[in-house]
């Protein structure tokens, strides 16, 4: 798979860094400690600067000289428009508007800051940058955990920030619980909170993302609150065939396949939508994450198939590919979202499950 990572020639290292794990592309700097944020910045060779400047054009036609008049080229420049490029190494990363605002690699840290007041607890897993530096990523880790059941099963806090550079996209600030025995990707969006926050870069981007943590209720009651889901559903029980049912509505492409569903006529359904939940329905029966006492059987481990399966399961075009799904409002987290509804509807009133549309 295309891993895209950086490559700085002046330095000779890949901009990126994980901490104690390599990561699948096995590329970057493996640290044993986890860095402060200034120490991650130079570790993921983030510690550059952009700059907004003027953007020219090549002209070519009639132009006037002190010798007369000549065929020729000459810059033109482009009003409204800039080229954003990197300080250090003047490479061109994308063209932007006469609005956009630059957030600086080093301001995107005080996103993770904000959240502990002044970044004590925080510890930052990995950061990169990709392409030319264009777009950047960091991961970091709370120090408290999400526990299911006796503690056994218990869920990391995490949060992952990406900004780019280039003009292509917001500032995109998630909550991404990671459970530790899978590494299976959580995401659930609360009612009147948020587990994604995206900042246009524009005038006030970075007073929003330092305060983009109290809209994504991160630090204490998004957590808190799935907390105390996740343990309820443990402790309700399910049938193979309920957990089925529930992978069939989490997973339905389209209206015509959900009525086909709440009609029975499986078999009339496509055979792709048939194979994508038979594999989910294994995951949830074989998988070694799903026979702990708090997943077989129950509703938390019915949710878990389903976040299982895009995490663990499904395959995707490239690393980046499966980022954007999981994490950055793709496919797999819209499937994972409904699953998590559908579960909340049937630990209140299990037939509800078989009469959603």
């Amino acid at each position: 798979m295309a891993h895209n990572i950086n490559f700085n020639e002046t330095t000779g290292r890949y901009s990126f860094f994980s901490v104690k794990e390599k990561a699948w592309h096995g590329l970057g700097q493996i640290i044993s400690d986890y860095p402060t944020s200034e120490q991650a910045i130079n570790y993921a060779g983030l510690n550059y600067e952009v700059a907004k400047t003027p953007l020219y054009t090549k002209g070519s036609g009639i132009i006037e000289t002190a010798d007369g008049i000549e065929i020729g080229s000459n810059e033109l420049h482009v009003p409204n428009y800039f080229a954003n490029i990197r300080t250090d190494n003047n490479a061109v990363l994308g063209v932007v508007g006469k609005d956009y605002q630059i957030v600086q690699n080093c301001e995107a840290f005080s996103f993770f800051d904000a959240i502990v007041g002044g970044g004590e607890g925080i510890l930052y897993e990995t950061a990169g940058a990709l392409g030319k530096g264009e777009r950047i990523f960091i991961t970091a880790k709370l120090p408290d955990y999400i526990r299911v059941g006796n503690g056994d099963d218990i869920t990391e806090k995490y949060i992952f920030l990406t900004t780019s550079h280039d003009g292509s996209g917001s500032i995109t600030a998630a909550f991404t619980p990671i459970r530790i025995v899978c590494q299976n990707t959580l995401n659930a969006s609360l009612r009147n909170m948020t587990n994604v926050v995206r900042i246009k870069h524009t005038a006030g981007a970075k007073g929003r993302l330092e305060n983009a943590h109290k809209v994504m209720g991160l630090a204490n009651s998004l957590s808190n609150q799935l907390q105390d889901i996740f343990n309820d559903w443990a402790k309700v029980k399910v049938t193979d065939h309920e957990v089925k049912k529930l992978i069939q509505l989490a997973l339905c492409p389209n209206k015509e396949t959900l009525d086909l569903i709440n009609k029975g006529a499986i078999d009339e359904v496509s055979t792709v939508f048939k194979n994508t939940v038979e594999d989910a329905f294994a995951y949830a029966m074989i998988s070694d994450s799903q026979q702990m006492e708090t997943t077989k059987g129950t509703l938390f481990g019915a949710y878990n198939a389903v976040t299982g399966y895009y995490q663990n399961v499904r395959s995707y075009k490239d690393d980046e590919a499966k980022l954007q799904s999981i994490v950055m409002g793709g496919t797999a987290q819209q499937k994972t979202q409904k699953a998590f509804e559908l579960c909340g509807a049937f630990a209140k009133d299990g037939a509800e499950l078989f009469r959603l549309n």
